[in-house]
């Protein structure tokens, strides 16, 4: 999906007809690919009354826990059925917006390759997870067989918090720094709710380290460093806590890859998206999750992820194969982005039109090197915001680069992360220090050269 102009991303987010009807395909769990609804779209034709509509999931196992999620959610009567190796749940209109919600936080989605080859009646069987987890392994030092792959980086984060031994005692969890988005919302709709800590410094920070020390929460969740902000918690004091208390700690890397960081050396479990710097194409969504082979807690994650990612959330072999071609390139293409992320950081930090640069380089480096690998780099992902917010549109618009909503992709993509991410609270955004103007930069394979004067172009244009 591409949105070339702040008014498309406007026309996006409040559902124009003039944009909406001009779109193709999207992020997979929020925009259904054209294979994926034509998938649908066939099963409603089989298996659906008037008034009904579907939802089409990988197992038997998604479609029985998204049946009891959106019965309860929609209060409907809803239904399930097998339809070509598939699963599908059959619900009333008024349940669609809890079904799509599934979809979207859950992760648990048909990929394009797997329903177009239901489609043509070339459905396949198996699995090479294993290969992947094998290469995963090689890069996050856990062990193979500590390491579980996903169908999307979502549904792995939704395996472990449903594998949190607290979760199901009732406790909540605790987020520290701003989150992208649907990891906090996957911990308020399939936890217990989470408590969330904006920023991890001064009092604030000293009273959730107190209250991981005695117990409270389920499981912790923080990521280094944040989406959008770039910032990386105290990992060592918030270990130590999670320690004393026998909390499990989980830290999501996806915003910097495996390659740069290792957050093992801190947390319990450590989740990825292996969708954005580890496949580099945009072609492909999967997920893992990756045990440290001394956490207390490895034994009581250990079942419950082996069988989510196999009954659950399997990654489709189709995407498997996709997937193991592009590792392949994933540590030499991960080198020359780390490169083009310092260089264009260091030139926005001093231009003077930037009010303020966010960059693993520049905000809690400190704390970001402490989990950083020996050879590993700051990343490729930089958001920025100007010092007059009203020219941000114009400078949007004059980018010639790629505008889309993800990252990770071998080319350079922008997007204005908070109206895409956090349109309906934005207020509430503002208030965590995330401005609706800022811009997200994911760099790629280019010459940073060449990235550079793109951005120079654009400002002077604006």
């Amino acid at each position: 999906m591409c949105l070339p102009t702040w008014d498309s991303v406007l026309g996006y987010e409040e559902g124009r007809e003039k944009v909406m009807k001009r779109l193709r395909t999207g992020y997979p769990r929020f925009f259904k690919h054209p294979a994926v609804e034509r998938l649908f779209e066939k099963a409603r034709d089989e298996v659906a009354g008037d008034g009904e509509d579907v939802l089409v999931l990988p197992t038997r196992a998604s479609v029985l826990r998204a049946h009891r999620w959106i019965e309860r959610r929609a209060e409907a009567a809803i239904r399930i059925t097998s339809f070509h190796g598939l699963q599908v749940l059959v619900f009333p209109e008024k349940a669609r917006q809890a079904a799509n919600d599934y979809w979207r936080f859950t992760g648990e989605i048909v990929s394009s390759r797997q329903a177009q080859d239901l489609l043509e009646s070339a459905l396949r069987e198996g699995s090479k997870s294993h290969l992947i987890a094998r290469s995963m392994s090689k890069i996050t030092g856990a062990a193979e067989d500590e390491t579980f792959i996903f169908s999307s980086g979502m549904s792995a984060v939704t395996a472990v918090i449903r594998a949190l031994p607290g979760v199901r005692e009732g406790r909540k969890t605790l987020q520290i720094e701003f989150p992208y988005v649907d990891c906090l919302k996957v911990q308020e709709r399939f936890g217990n709710g989470v408590v969330y800590l904006n920023e991890a410094e001064g009092e604030s920070f000293d009273e959730a380290l107190r209250r991981i020390r005695t117990g409270e929460f389920a499981g912790v969740f923080t990521e280094v460093p944040g989406n959008p902000l770039l910032r990386t918690a105290d990992l060592g004091r918030i270990s130590d806590a999670c320690r004393f208390s026998g909390t499990p700690l989980i830290i999501d890397d996806s915003s910097s890859g495996p390659a740069n960081v290792d957050a093992l050396k801190y947390a319990d479990a450590c989740t990825s998206s292996l969708t954005k710097w580890v496949s580099g194409a945009g072609d492909v969504m999967a997920g893992a999750v990756s045990l440290a082979a001394d956490s207390p807690h490895a034994g009581a994650l250990r079942e419950a992820l082996a069988e989510d990612s196999a009954e659950c959330a399997p990654l489709y072999i189709g995407d498997a194969e996709v997937l193991l071609s592009n590792l392949k390139g994933y540590r030499k293409r991960m080198g020359a982005i780390n490169g083009n992320g310092l260089e264009l950081a260091g030139w926005l930090a001093t231009h003077p039109a930037v009010a303020k640069v966010f960059h693993p380089s520049l905000d809690t480096h400190a704390a970001y090197d402490a989990a950083r690998r020996p050879q590993g780099g700051y990343g490729g992902l930089i958001s920025f915001t100007l010092k007059a917010p009203k020219k941000t549109p114009r400078v949007y618009d004059a980018l010639r680069f790629s505008k889309g909503p993800s990252f990770g992709t071998d080319f350079t993509l922008v997007c204005p992360y908070t109206l895409l991410a956090h349109y309906d609270e934005l207020e509430w955004a503002e208030g965590c220090g995330v401005s609706a103007n800022l811009l997200r930069v994911s760099c790629g394979l280019e010459p940073s050269e060449e990235i550079i004067s793109r951005f120079a172009e654009a400002f002077e244009l604006a």
